[in-house]
């Protein structure tokens, strides 16, 4: 994609699909939610309206829901590289933002802002990040879920939870969602970190308990990326944890946002 054609108004709607149901004022602080692997706007469309001063503005990446006819996004850097251009886009008139990721979302989240910083772009206010290890600490999480069959992806959804069994046992939902979710671990395991300067973000992260991807230690080494203000709220439960208990989530995310909204 070139630049128009990632932030015409057509692009950014595809990319940001509930932009106009934030229900909140035009400048409102905006909040930019990414998807885990595999997951798309719609698992933040709940948090619209739960947060008050915030534009919750869940992120459509391609090759699901709304996008399901757009080839997925299989690297890193092309795919921060265009989300780059959406986010500066929407806040080129001087509007204040955040930023959410979970899981890979966290991932992309992180090099997001360090493609934002080097443009010269603005920085957002604050950076959440929850189920996702430190980009600069290694962790085996197991063998490469590219090369699975879908089979064995598909018992890889059942033990992180989060997706619905009536979704794993549909073979024509399958043939839908299981591309995306192989592009998005092929973005994960290809993906290489490279030494920069910590962000000048305050990092909020958001680790759980019994998170077999993402144990509270590597989570909690996100400290390391940023020279501002860092805090760690751990969840009791799973690697969907902070949607399972998602008023605890609203919590966080609004006392950290407090002092812009």
């Amino acid at each position: 994609m070139t630049v128009n054609d990632v932030t015409s108004e057509d692009a950014i709607q595809r990319w940001l699909p509930f932009r106009a149901q934030t229900g909140a004022a035009a400048d409102a602080l905006a909040l930019f939610c990414l998807p885990h692997a595999g997951g798309g706007a719609s698992a933040y469309r709940a948090w619209q309206h739960r947060l008050p001063g915030v534009a919750v503005l869940p992120v459509q990446p391609a090759g699901r829901e709304n996008r399901l006819r757009e080839p997925p996004y299989e690297r890193m850097t092309p795919l921060v590289a265009d989300l780059a251009d959406v986010i500066l886009a929407e806040v080129s008139g001087g509007r204040r933002y955040a930023v959410y990721g979970h899981s890979l979302g966290a991932l992309v989240s992180f090099e997001l802002l360090r493609e934002i910083r080097r443009r010269g772009g603005p920085a957002p206010v604050h950076l959440f990040v929850s189920g996702c290890v430190a980009p600069h600490r290694s962790f085996d999480d197991g063998p490469p879920v590219r090369g699975m069959s879908s089979s064995e992806l598909v018992e890889l959804l059942r033990k992180l939870g989060g997706t619905p069994d009536w979704l794993l046992n549909d073979p024509s939902v399958l043939e839908m969602i299981l591309p995306a979710m192989q592009a998005d671990f092929s973005v994960k395991e290809t993906y290489t970190y490279y030494p920069e300067p910590p962000l000048d973000v305050p990092i909020t992260a958001l680790p759980s308990t019994d998170d077999p991807r993402a144990g509270r230690e590597l989570v909690a080494a996100w400290r390391e990326q940023t020279t501002g203000r860092f805090d760690l709220h751990t969840y009791v439960g799973g690697h969907f944890a902070v949607f399972e208990q998602a008023k605890l989530t609203y919590k966080h995310v609004s006392e950290a946002l407090r002092a812009w909204v």
